[in-house]
């Protein structure tokens, strides 16, 4: 059950890094109120969310110890 929680993580995180390099390459303004938040924010939360993605996917894939008794 873990290792499916592990990879849904990932897969989410990975959708996010997509839309972040996508909102940076189309362009995209953002705004809240007055504030217009910068395309810069974008490749570093598009680095982090692969990032995130990548440790998911290597945990998910992990080879379990073993609780063999002898």
């Amino acid at each position: 059950m873990q290792k499916i929680a592990l990879n849904v993580s990932g897969v989410i995180f990975l959708v996010v890094a997509i839309l972040h390099v996508w909102r940076f390459a189309m362009n995209i303004p953002v705004t809240f109120g007055q504030t217009s938040i910068s395309l810069t924010l974008s490749v570093f939360g598009a680095l982090a969310a692969f990032l995130l993605a990548l440790w998911m996917f290597v945990v998910a894939n992990a080879k379990q110890p073993s609780s063999g008794q002898s």
